[in-house]
């Protein structure tokens, strides 16, 4: 019974993998020739932005050609792998393990199939091979762990990163030799190579900022504050009264060191600690320093 069940399941394995992976194939070719064709409007757009002197409009435009670049390369990879699995399906079929030689191709399938979203049937053959293989080996091809098999130039092609300097400006010259056009590149070299402000360093310092608001807003500090507030204009208030009857209350200065955080509020600078001299022509003393009496 066994055994019967391993032959049916087999046949409904090569057969659904052969059908997936020919859907692949003409939808690949149907995508090609669409990008193909949106890809060169795109350039001409480009062209038309570097003749009419827009060349930031170009810089950024020039980004989504190389990404539509870069997707018909990874394209173009997976259709040959799509038919060289095709044609082995009979060799996959009679071994239990991947084949050497099928798995770089089986793994980019793999590992493209999250990531190619206009190709659904990419995500049959990924189910597919993982009840053929087990989830350790999807998994191995999906997250590019060590010896997973998947090819180099598709991981690069399908990468999310951007475009380095060097690419961008080639891409632009190639345009403008494409188009015939008389464009001088040193204004879009300069702009590549200018150092721009250290974003993360101001992104830090804003956060920043907005912890210590959110602190100062927070409602036990704002309590702390406007108590400790209110004890100092008690404390001022006494102290100018004792400076009107003539006592030296220095007990009440130390009392008005405020926290770090508090260093904001109101204090008498110009308040000096009250001090006495003898006058050098009476017995009366005389008083310096603190508030003018009133």
């Amino acid at each position: 019974m066994s055994l019967l069940n391993q032959l049916f399941n087999r046949g409904v394995f090569g057969a659904k993998c052969k059908t997936s992976l020919t859907l692949s194939i003409s939808r690949i070719k149907l995508l090609q020739n669409k990008r193909d064709m949106q890809l060169k409007l795109m350039r001409k757009e480009i062209a038309q932005f570097l003749q009419a002197g827009q060349e930031p409009i170009a810089r950024i435009r020039v980004e989504h050609v190389i990404r539509e670049q870069n997707i018909m390369a990874a394209y173009a990879i997976l259709e040959l792998f799509c038919e060289f699995v095709h044609a082995r399906i009979p060799i996959i079929e009679s071994q239990r393990e991947c084949p050497t030689d099928l798995r770089e191709a089986i793994a980019s399938i793999i590992f493209a199939a999250p990531r190619c979203s206009d190709v659904p049937d990419l995500l049959q053959i990924k189910n597919l091979f993982t009840t053929k293989y087990g989830k350790e080996f999807v998994l191995a091809a999906a997250e590019l762990r060590p010896e997973s098999g998947v090819n180099r130039e598709l991981i690069e092609k399908l990468s999310v990163g951007a475009p380095s300097v060097k690419t961008r400006l080639n891409v632009l010259k190639d345009i403008a030799r494409e188009h015939n056009l008389d464009w001088d590149s040193s204004n879009t070299e300069a702009e590549f190579t200018k150092k721009h402000e250290d974003l993360l360093r101001v992104t830090k310092n804003t956060h920043a900022l907005k912890c210590l608001s959110l602190l100062v807003r927070h409602p036990h500090i704002a309590q702390m504050r406007s108590k400790h507030l209110r004890r100092v204009k008690m404390l001022e208030h006494r102290q100018i009264q004792s400076l009107r009857q003539g006592h030296n209350h220095l007990k009440f200065w130390k009392e008005l060191e405020p926290p770090l955080l508090l260093q904001s509020a109101h204090l008498p600078l110009h308040v000096q600690p009250l001090s006495w001299r003898r006058s050098t022509t009476g017995h009366r003393r005389v008083r310096t320093g603190g508030l003018p009496s009133t």
